[in-house]
């Protein structure tokens, strides 16, 4: 299985409209044949998409409406996910989707499969290992309550599509994915601009790896060829760690704008990941968190940046 860039493959990639998705697409489709999936409910998005060379082909996760993809596609790579708060639409589509999609693309080579550390049971300050018991890390959260455990659901479709099908799958936990198209960083940033109040968990400090979009396309290729049956699970995050109140900070410093920072048992907890297998297996990311967040503020908001040394 490949490490090294890929060429001359046909690759699709689902949830393509997406802040994580789209640039992977955008990349990969200089030199190889992408296909993107997504509902393209946004025209511009579709239009952007095309205009950098991918093939948009509708689907819908939540009714199993994934005829239109290449059945034939080297490897799969699923970004998609539905966070609505409707149980069943969100059970349907990351989990009953996740199945229709496997089921579609057994004959691929490789099936990427990107979960979240928001898998994990909330226990402080642990550093999480890929096989430490799992929870409703988002269930404090109203607005996002059904996120967690429909990707805990999600995960057991791709382990058992992997071995139904003899498809070898990658199950990727991602931590805080951010960039030029935004992130919860951020977020964080435009709620310092507003003059709101951030969230921060009492039992300080929130722990996080923030990954860069550079290093998430970097590594795709890696956790391609990490694929097995049965799947793999990895942790994918950036190298450093980094907390939110650190984070908020560097960015004030950045900006000048003051981050309010506001403890509260009511936010999830922090989520530190050990990276032993991600390194073994798919790579070191190498964006360091604060050069990553300089350059997300100047793509973001440059006139913030006017005069920062």
């Amino acid at each position: 299985m490949p490490s090294a860039p890929l060429q001359g493959k046909t690759i699709v990639i689902t949830g393509v409209t997406g802040q994580v998705a789209e640039p992977v697409a955008m990349s990969l489709a200089k030199e190889n044949e992408v296909v993107g999936a997504a509902r393209f409910n946004d025209e511009s998005a579709r239009q952007r998409l095309e205009a950098a060379g991918i093939r948009c082909v509708p689907i819908d996760l939540v009714s199993g409406d994934v005829g239109g993809l290449p059945a034939d596609a080297d490897y799969v790579v699923n970004f998609a996910v539905a966070k609505t708060n409707d149980w069943n639409r969100d059970l349907a589509a990351n989990s009953g989707g996740l199945a229709y999609l496997m089921e579609h693309h057994q004959n691929a080579a490789a099936f990427v499969h990107c979960s979240t550390t928001a898998v994990y049971k909330p226990l402080g300050h642990h550093v999480f290992k890929e096989e430490d018991e799992l929870g409703d890390n988002h269930g404090v959260w109203p607005f996002l309550r059904t996120y967690s455990i429909c990707k805990i659901a999600a995960e057991g479709t791709a382990r058992w599509a992997a071995e139904r099908f003899a498809l070898p799958t990658t199950v990727a936990r991602l931590s805080v994915p951010y960039g030029d198209r935004g992130g919860w960083p951020a977020i964080h940033l435009e709620m310092m601009i507003n003059g709101s109040d951030i969230p921060v968990h009492v039992d300080a400090p929130s722990v996080y790896h923030p990954l860069h979009e550079d290093d998430i396309i970097a590594m795709i290729p890696g956790l391609i060829g990490a694929a097995t049956t049965p799947a793999t699970t990895v942790n994918w995050g950036g190298e450093q760690a980094a907390s939110i109140e650190e984070w908020c900070g560097y960015l004030s410093e950045l900006t000048g704008i003051p981050a309010r920072l506001a403890p509260t048992k009511d936010t999830i907890d922090s989520v530190q990941i050990d990276l032993t297998r991600m390194h073994e297996l798919v790579g070191t990311p190498t964006v360091g968190w604060k050069d990553g967040f300089r350059r997300m503020v100047s793509a973001r908001h440059p006139e913030l940046l006017a005069g920062e040394g």
